[in-house]
């Protein structure tokens, strides 16, 4: 027995078993995600409860659960329990009702049963009764399948003309108002210089009415849309109510009762790509996340500019140029040890360092006369990428100092024998080598700056950011400009949403795009990473 735990077999086998078991967990854990976030996009059947009491529900089973009996004797039959989503909130006051299954006398599935998804007020559950066109006249559009049949039409063209209605309002209108801004900010500038009476102030007056008559012409051209399409859907619902809902109002209605396979599958990918390219409504509970994917790759490219020449810089000087003793051991000490601030700490010198002190004196000195509203002392990406590039930097740099310390000095010294300066060596010998271990330190920076959200939450992340930092509107690149952030999408939906039980799933989905994220943005760095590994085989990583 002796001989056998001195062999060091039991440590490999329990090494392994831990190891197992972390990838057990983990790939338990990603099941999970997949699990509850891919389910969410599938349109799942419309039932018809008919209670005990003669009540009606109509709506969609959201999951199943045991109903607690703590006090209840042994051998007592076990109770359940199911979670309808009955939407028509403006109707009812809330989207999910509990159900206890004893109390169910009937369930069946109509056909017609229709699942309405709205621009607000969340889902509708009905029955199509008729179409009405524009002023409240009749269509002669009654019954639930000829106003199916009319719907399909009819909605294509209310799709597109509400498309139409919010570009003119986000970018043609939008467009006028910064341009009226910035001309506003010009004369203040020049009223704060005491020239607001000369003929560049005359000129700028001039301007500001001539973007008030574009103006003019923009709201014009959105009245005549709103008049376009006026047509309203006429939806029955349980309880004898009837509600008109304007075309426009509607994003997408299905009968998921009398869809087959292909069909579902159609509204699944179009609910998937809705959920990647459109925009957030309804409280961040339903719409898309674009924005927030925007913003977090956006934020992590920029803060990988800007740790990779601060963090190689730092462990070049630190490897290759500075004194070794006891001040530069004070200094790793020091940045192995920033690797362990919490995050939020970093958050606070940010909001102090960068937000206060540097974007507050930016203001002072270039946009004294939009103050006291800030430009650029206040919380935008530039700000929050460069506090996570202090986060990082330490990962990156220790990396960095542990691929020049591989490298063999005979590659040095045989650089230096042929006549090369230290500067040549550094550059064309030292640099290409440990390029892979550098690119080591900025996936796990990557990865790490992907998921944090406490320093964010104080340096430029926002729960909706109306525009995103890149758009058509000159300089075209707004780095001062807040966003939206995946991680902190995930914390506002799971933890400061209003309809807790309509975030859930967008919490699962969410989660399941942040790791996608991160796994694209880690894959291509490895990608680099492994042809430099080819190109230089005397690297250490």
């Amino acid at each position: 027995m002796t001989r056998f735990w001195k062999s060091g077999d039991p440590f490999i086998w329990l090494t392994g078993g831990a190891l197992a078991l972390s990838l057990l967990m983990v790939a338990g854990l990603v099941l999970l995600v997949l699990l509850n976030g891919l389910g969410f996009f599938w349109p799942s059947p419309i039932v018809l409860l008919t209670l005990s009491d003669g009540k009606e529900l109509l709506g969609q089973v959201m999951q199943q659960e045991v109903i607690p009996q703590p006090d209840a004797p042994a051998g007592t039959a076990t109770r359940y329990r199911i979670q309808v989503k009955v939407g028509n909130r403006d109707l009812y006051g809330a989207d999910f009702v509990w159900v206890e299954e004893a109390t169910i006398a009937r369930r069946d599935f109509p056909a017609e049963a229709v699942l309405i998804e709205r621009r607000e007020w969340g889902n509708l559950y009905g029955f199509l009764k008729e179409v009405r066109g524009g002023d409240n006249e009749r269509a002669v559009v009654q019954g639930s399948e000829p106003a199916w049949s009319t719907l399909q039409a009819l909605l294509p063209d209310a799709a597109s003309t509400f498309k139409e209605i919010r570009r003119i309002e986000k970018k043609e209108i939008g467009a006028i108002n910064f341009a009226q801004e910035k001309i506003r900010l010009k004369l203040r500038k020049l009223q704060l210089s005491g020239q607001e009476g000369g003929s560049e102030a005359a000129r700028l007056n001039k301007e500001i009415e001539g973007w008030a008559a574009k103006y003019r012409e923009q709201e014009a051209r959105l009245a005549t849309f709103r008049q376009l399409s006026r047509q309203a859907l006429i939806v029955s619902v349980i309880g004898g109510q009837e509600t008109e809902l304007p075309l426009q109002q509607i994003v997408r209605i299905v009968r998921p009762n009398s869809m087959g396979v292909w069909s579902k599958s159609g509204v699944y990918l179009s609910r998937l790509w809705e959920f990647i390219s459109g925009d957030p409504r309804e409280s961040n509970t339903e719409g898309g996340v674009f924005p927030a994917i925007f913003g977090t790759v956006m934020m992590v490219m920029i803060m990988s500019l800007l740790v990779a020449p601060l963090g190689v810089l730092a462990a070049f000087y630190l490897r290759e140029y500075a004194k070794q003793g006891i001040l530069v051991s004070t200094v790793r000490i020091a940045v192995n040890n920033l690797a362990g601030v919490p995050s939020i700490v970093f958050g606070v010198f940010g909001l102090g360092f960068f937000i206060y002190l540097v974007g507050g004196g930016i203001d002072r000195l270039f946009y004294p006369e939009a103050l006291p509203t800030p430009t650029f002392g206040t919380g935008g990406i530039l700000w929050a990428s460069l506090t996570l590039a202090l986060l990082t930097v330490p990962v990156v740099i220790v990396a960095t100092e542990e691929g020049l310390a591989a490298i063999p000095p005979g590659m040095r010294e045989a650089s230096l024998a042929l006549g090369a300066t230290k500067f040549e060596t550094t550059w064309r010998i030292v640099l290409p080598t440990v390029m892979p271990s550098i690119l080591t330190g900025l996936i796990l920076a990557m990865a790490r700056a992907a998921g944090e959200v406490a320093p964010l939450m104080i340096t430029g992340v926002v729960k909706l950011a109306p525009s995103l930092p890149i758009d058509g509107v000159w300089p075209f690149v707004h780095l001062e400009r807040k966003f939206m952030h995946l991680g902190f999408h995930i914390y506002d939906v799971g933890f400061q949403s209003p309809n807790v039980d309509a975030a859930r799933p967008m919490v699962y989905t969410t989660v399941l795009l942040l790791l996608l994220v991160v796994l694209v943005l880690n894959l291509a760095t490895i990608l680099i990473r492994n042809r430099l590994r080819k190109k230089y085989v005397s690297s250490a990583f």
